[in-house]
């Protein structure tokens, strides 16, 4: 079985929002890569396009294991899908290290965005679903992706990096239109989508 074949046949899941503890936790290493892991990424995938979302993290449908599943595009606009187990990520440093300031969202906080300055590159390594070793090195929406889904295996939401003026507004975004999102969002559609 391929990673390709993760990406289809899940069950969309309720995200989980930031304040519940298994978002502000550092998580457990997956350990058995079974049908149990392979039947969570599915899920994964299938909640992530619900969303509408590049990325999401274990944590975000209430599991707290080391486990992220990524569709998006690097800086040359090459198409990246996949499934990070254990992930470590590597910035650059000195010369190398160039940061790109853009909007950041996060599907548990959802609708509100806030530019937060990133390195434009990242490496990260870790497993597939399978237990296999990859590396995948990200450029563009890719390299804050990987960063930021790594983040929230660690516990931290990007709203921990943001100054106390930029958190603001990013809480006054996600209150404006908290309305829209039900509880179990994206199980049941956001309010006023096309398909509602």
């Amino acid at each position: 079985m391929s990673n390709d074949d993760l990406t289809t046949g899940g069950t969309v899941l309720p995200i989980t929002r930031w304040g519940e503890p298994v978002m502000h936790q550092p998580t457990k290493p997956v350990t058995e890569f079974d049908d149990d892991l392979r039947s969570l990424v599915r899920d994964m995938f299938a909640t992530m396009k619900e969303a509408q979302g590049v990325g999401l993290a274990a944590t975000q449908v209430g599991r707290d294991i080391s486990v992220f599943v990524y569709d998006c595009f690097d800086a040359d606009h090459k198409q990246h899908v996949g499934v990070m187990c254990n992930p470590v990520v590597t910035l650059p440093t000195g010369r190398d290290r160039q940061l790109d300031a853009s909007d950041e969202g996060c599907l548990s906080f959802p609708g509100a965005y806030e530019s937060l300055a990133r390195p434009d590159k990242a490496v990260c390594t870790g497993q597939d679903a399978f237990g296999n070793e990859v590396t995948v090195e990200g450029t563009g929406v890719l390299a804050r992706c990987l960063q930021h889904e790594t983040d929230h295996l660690n516990g931290t939401v990007f709203g921990d990096r943001l100054s106390s003026r930029s958190r603001r507004k990013l809480t006054e975004q996600r209150d404006a239109l908290a309305h829209l999102y039900p509880d179990d969002w994206p199980v049941s559609p956001r309010k006023g989508s096309a398909d509602e």
